[in-house]
C-alpha cells in the first residue's frame, strides 16, 4: 500500500510539474536574426561559382528518378487549326476532326509518358528518364465553350508544300492571319498538301511538319486517311522538340553525347541491308517510330522551358501559380537543386534533411518553406519569390528545446515577394 500511494504521488508532481520540462515546438518566420556563417565545407563547394552560371547546366534539368517530386509535370497548351479549301474537299472536318485531334494528343502524350528505349548505339546502355511534360488543348480562357480547335477555309493559303520550287513550309502568312493567343498557346496547323504537288511522282505526300516559333505546321492527315492519329504522334513530338530547343540528331553534333551519329538512311528496318541494326527510334530522327528521349534532350527541354522571359516558357500551363496542397515537397535526405525551380505546392525540410537551392525557385501563393528542428536550408546565391505576381508567405523555421531549423546565406541570395519577407 506505501509503495503504491508513493506512485501516485510520483504522477500527481509529474502532472504539475512535469508537463513544464517537455521542449515545447515553436515556430517563426525567417529574420536577419537567422543568418548564419557557413562552414568552410559549404564555402569550399560554392567557390568559384560566380565565374559560371550553374543554372545554364541542362544535366541540371534532367528529372531525378530518386526525387521525381522535385520536377513536376509541365504542361504545354496546345490549339489546333485545320485549314482547308473553299469546297471542303478535303477530309477531316467537324466532329471527325475533332476526334483525330484529341487523338493525336492522347497518341503523343502516351510516347510522352512511355518513353522508349534507345536503338542506337546497338547494345547501348543510355538510361530512360521520364520525359515530365505533356500537352494539353488550350481554348481563349473568356469562351467557356472554346476548347482549342478551329477551323478555317481559305483558298490562298491553305495548302502546304514541303519541298521543290514552290515549297512554302517557312511561309507564316496563315499563321499570321489564323492564329490565336499566340503569346501564349501554341498554335499547331494541320493543312493538306497541294493538289499540284500530290500528283507528281516524285512528291511524296507524308507526315512531315515544321517548327515556326510560335507555330507548328503539319501535313499529312489529308492525304492519308487510312493512317490514324497514331501515325502521326512522332511528327508533332518532333516538331515541339524544335520548339524546345533540339536540332536533329544525324549528320552533324546536336550537342547531346547520348544522340549518336548515323547515316538517318534508315526509314524502317527493311529499307536497306543493314537497317535491321542503324534504325533510330529517336523522336528527333526521321523513322517510321520516334518514341525515344535522351536523358541529354530530356534536360535540354526542361532547361529552355525554365528559362524567364521566353516565349517557349510562355506556353507552359503555369500550375505553380495557385497553391496545390497535394503537391507539398518534403526533404528528407542531403538534396542540391542546381537548376531552376516552379514548385506548386508547399516546402519542408524534415529533421537531418540539407537542401541547397543554387537558383532560382518560385513558389505558389499562400506557399511556404519550413525548416524543422535538425532540418538546413541553403540559399547559395538563389531567388525565392513568386512568378506570377503574387506573395508567399515565407520561411518558417521551428525550434524544439535547443534543436532548431537551420537556414544558411551564401552570397547574396534574394527573398521577394514574402509576406514575411528577410528585413
Amino acid at each position: 500500500m506505501k509503495n503504491t500511494w508513493h506512485i501516485c504521488r510520483l504522477l500527481v508532481v509529474y502532472a504539475l510539474f512535469g508537463a513544464a520540462c517537455t521542449p515545447q515546438l515553436s515556430v517563426r518566420f525567417y529574420t536577419a536574426t537567422d543568418l548564419t556563417r557557413p562552414s568552410s565545407y559549404d564555402q569550399a563547394n560554392t567557390a568559384g561559382l560566380g565565374k559560371r552560371d550553374p543554372c545554364s547546366n541542362y544535366q541540371a534539368y534532367i528529372p531525378d528518378t530518386l526525387h521525381l517530386d522535385h520536377t513536376p509535370i509541365k504542361y504545354i497548351r496546345v490549339n489546333i487549326h485545320w485549314v482547308n479549301s473553299s469546297d471542303s474537299l478535303s477530309n477531316y472536318k467537324g466532329e471527325e476532326a475533332r476526334k483525330f485531334t484529341k487523338g493525336l494528343l492522347h497518341a503523343v502524350n502516351y510516347d510522352l509518358a512511355k518513353n522508349a528505349k534507345m536503338l542506337l548505339p546497338r547494345r547501348n546502355n543510355t538510361p530512360v528518364f521520364p520525359t515530365q511534360y505533356r500537352m494539353v488543348l488550350a481554348g481563349r480562357p473568356d469562351n467557356p465553350g472554346d476548347e482549342g480547335i478551329y477551323f478555317h477555309y481559305d483558298d490562298e493559303l491553305c495548302y502546304y508544300v514541303h519541298k521543290g520550287k514552290n515549297a512554302n513550309l517557312f511561309d507564316r502568312k496563315v499563321i499570321q492571319r489564323y492564329g490565336t493567343q499566340l503569346d501564349t498557346v501554341l498554335n499547331i496547323f494541320i493543312m493538306p498538301h497541294h493538289p499540284d504537288s500530290v500528283v507528281s511522282a516524285t512528291y511524296q505526300p507524308g507526315g512531315v511538319g515544321v517548327a515556326l516559333g510560335a507555330a507548328v505546321k503539319m501535313a499529312g492527315p489529308y492525304e492519308n486517311p487510312k493512317l490514324s492519329y497514331w501515325d502521326f504522334r512522332g511528327v508533332l513530338n518532333h516538331e515541339i522538340g524544335h520548339i524546345y530547343s533540339l536540332s536533329h540528331t544525324w549528320a552533324y553534333n546536336d550537342g547531346c553525347d547520348d544522340t549518336p551519329l548515323h547515316p538517318q538512311d534508315c526509314f524502317g528496318p527493311n529499307d536497306r541491308p543493314g537497317c535491321d541494326t542503324l534504325l533510330s527510334n529517336n523522336f528527333m530522327d526521321y523513322a517510321a517510330v520516334q518514341n525515344a528521349w535522351t536523358p541529354c534532350q530530356i534536360g535540354k527541354i526542361h532547361q529552355r522551358m525554365a528559362t524567364a522571359g521566353t516565349k517557349t516558357r510562355a506556353f507552359l500551363q503555369p500550375n505553380w501559380c495557385q497553391l496545390h496542397e497535394d503537391r507539398h515537397i518534403f526533404i528528407r535526405d542531403t538534396v542540391t537543386w542546381i537548376g531552376h525551380k516552379d514548385l506548386e505546392g508547399h516546402l519542408t525540410i524534415e529533421p537531418g534533411g540539407k537542401l541547397t537551392i543554387r537558383c532560382r525557385v518560385a513558389l505558389p501563393a499562400g506557399a511556404k518553406i519550413t525548416v524543422k528542428p535538425g532540418g538546413a536550408l541553403v540559399l547559395d546565391n538563389c531567388r525565392l519569390y513568386n512568378d506570377c505576381g503574387d506573395q508567399w508567405l515565407g520561411i518558417e523555421i521551428q525550434s524544439l528545446g535547443k534543436v532548431a531549423g537551420t537556414v544558411v546565406a551564401i552570397g547574396q541570395p534574394l527573398i521577394e515577394h514574402a509576406v514575411h519577407a528577410l528585413q
